[in-house]
């Protein structure tokens, strides 16, 4: 047994790895990379988040006018009544389907309100045709042709016009009845159609329209959906179609 040196302890031995003296961390280092990395995400994906940005707004005033002056330049009745469906796209009309006395004829709920039928009601009379007397007239005279949905016992110059049902039995009995197909080509601006909503117990109509400038030929909807505000967007085909019109008033 050996004898310890003289003046010191006993010491435990250490085995391992030489300590090593801490790096000095580069502070500057990790910001730059942090700062680069959130630079080049802005850059690249502005034009994405802009395109988003603008999806949202959905169309302009500006942008209907041109299709507004586009349509009036190339004339016709159904040129004029897309063109008023896309002025009248841009009205701030709250959903409300209440029952109210209204004037005959030439009467309106009040401006702010309405439905889909009111749109087209009141498109149509912006070119002179008042489809609240041309659907009360052709009542009196065949009450027992329209639908028999709601308990009346005759004509309502109040309602009937504000009814998606009486619309689409007198544009068939009034106007030209085509297809219902899903070719965009057979779908013309101031074209009336028909939607059965997705719970088939709702029916729903709108104005066919040009789109956007620059969205090509396809065609475009202004409607009013339930419980929402007009719109001007591409939803043709978003719904079942049970009903496709042209109607000039002839």
């Amino acid at each position: 047994m050996s004898r310890p040196r003289s003046g010191y302890y006993n010491a435990i031995e250490y085995i391992g790895p030489r300590p090593q003296r801490p790096k000095k961390q580069n502070f500057f280092g990790g910001w730059v990379i942090v700062v680069i990395a959130v630079a080049a995400g802005i850059f690249f994906g502005k034009p994405l988040i802009g395109g988003a940005w603008a999806a949202d707004k959905g169309p302009t005033d500006a942008q209907a006018e041109i299709i507004v002056g586009q349509l009036e330049s190339a004339g016709g009745f159904a040129n004029g009544l897309a063109a008023e469906a896309l002025r009248y796209s841009g009205s701030a009309v709250a959903y409300d389907p209440s029952y109210y006395k209204i004037p005959y004829p030439e009467g309106d709920v009040p401006a702010a309100k309405g439905v889909a039928a009111d749109l087209i009601v009141r498109c149509y009379r912006k070119l002179g045709i008042d489809l609240q007397q041309e659907i009360h007239e052709d009542m009196e005279k065949h009450f027992r042709i329209y639908p028999q949905l709601w308990a009346a016992q005759g004509p309502d110059a109040n309602i009937d016009h504000r009814r998606v049902q009486n619309l689409q039995r007198f544009f068939s009995r009034k106007g030209a009845t085509l297809t219902t197909g899903s070719d965009p080509s057979q779908y013309k601006p101031g074209d009336i159609v028909v939607w059965a909503l997705a719970n088939a117990a709702e029916m729903h109509v709108g104005i066919v329209v040009p789109g956007t400038p620059g969205s090509g030929d396809t065609p475009w909807v202004v409607h009013h959906p339930t419980g929402g505000g007009v719109q001007w967007e591409n939803a043709l085909f978003q719904y079942q179609i049970l009903g496709h019109f042209r109607f000039d008033g002839e």
